[in-house]
């Protein structure tokens, strides 16, 4: 059997030392020719979207659940204009004498319309459907059980048609769809590093049954299977540095573009959904643990390979 010139090289120079690109010469591989780069970008690029939007998601569960951590609405539910009125301004008084309420506000009228009429539409006359009037409070705690029921008992003698709630309670269903979407954006992260390292998997297996013979006269030249698996690792962080770097690029713009649509809302909420410095440093560590994972699973892969083959 006649030996490649490489290996010819190789043997006359005793395998020693036996890495750098003397030993990754020993098995050809024709870096960004094959699909693995490419791959590895895809990847990337899903991962980088799906953190940045299960991190953007969490900001903004947060910065709501503080902003209304205090806030409560009183809700005065009377069909005569004038009783409700008398009973808005006795619901003031009461409250401003509570020392657990920092402020109050009495939502316009015009607001209320506002709210409404994307439903009802414009010109609703208030006699035929009565509208609740609403009062803010901004209380000095969270508004838990306890500051809420002191609340419903100072208004319960001046404005019995007084209903007191939470402003977090009605933004509940809101905070479960988010959660369902964070862990959906973690699943998706999970799946897609699983997926990477099935590739490279797949990539590492191919590899070694076209190179098997070159490695079997590696072997019997005195080389082992950790410097074996070193070439193989070195080749795999090669095209994972390039498909990182690739994925990374794609994947920041397309979140800069979904930040700039979500941006042109205008809504307040939204608008507590950017990006941190942590959150921006965590996602530039996702093609670091990109090429992490293929390394290893391509050393595994090789070693497990290896044992079984020789």
């Amino acid at each position: 059997m006649k030996r490649p010139p490489v290996l010819t090289r190789a043997v006359a120079r005793s395998l020693v030392p036996f890495g750098g690109e003397r030993a990754a010469a020993l098995v050809p591989h024709a870096r960004f020719a094959g699909p693995m780069p490419w791959v590895i970008a895809i990847m990337i690029a899903l991962t980088t979207i799906a953190a940045a939007g299960g991190l953007a998601l969490s900001n903004l569960a947060d910065g709501a659940r503080t902003e209304l951590s205090g806030a409560a609405t009183v809700q005065v539910v009377e069909p005569l204009p004038e009783e409700r009125d008398r009973q808005v301004r006795a619901a003031e008084r009461a409250l401003a004498a509570l020392p657990e309420v920092a402020s109050i506000r009495v939502v316009p009228e015009s607001e209320l319309d506002a709210l409404i009429e994307p439903w009802l539409g414009g010109g609703i006359d208030g006699e035929a459907v009565p509208m609740p009037a609403l009062v803010d409070v901004e209380l000095r705690g969270p508004a838990d059980g306890t500051r809420l029921a002191r609340l419903r008992q100072a208004l319960a003698a001046t404005a019995p048609a007084a209903r007191v709630d939470a402003q977090s309670s009605w933004l509940a269903p809101v905070f479960a769809a988010i959660r369902s979407l964070q862990l959906l954006s973690l699943a998706l992260v999970v799946l897609l590093a699983l997926t990477s390292a099935a590739a490279v998997w797949l990539a590492a297996r191919s590899a070694l049954g076209a190179n098997r013979p070159t490695i079997e006269i590696v072997h019997l030249l005195g080389g082992t299977d950790g410097q074996i698996a070193r070439i193989f690792q070195r080749s795999v962080g090669f095209d994972a540095v390039a498909g990182g770097a690739a994925g990374l690029a794609i994947g920041m713009v397309a979140v800069f573009v979904l930040g700039n649509q979500f941006a042109a809302l205008g809504s307040g909420m939204v608008a507590g959904g950017g990006l941190g410095p942590f959150d921006w440093l965590a996602i530039a560590a996702i093609p670091i643990a990109g090429v992490a994972i293929a390394m290893l699973t391509a050393r595994w892969t090789v070693l497990s390979a290896l044992r079984k083959m020789l």
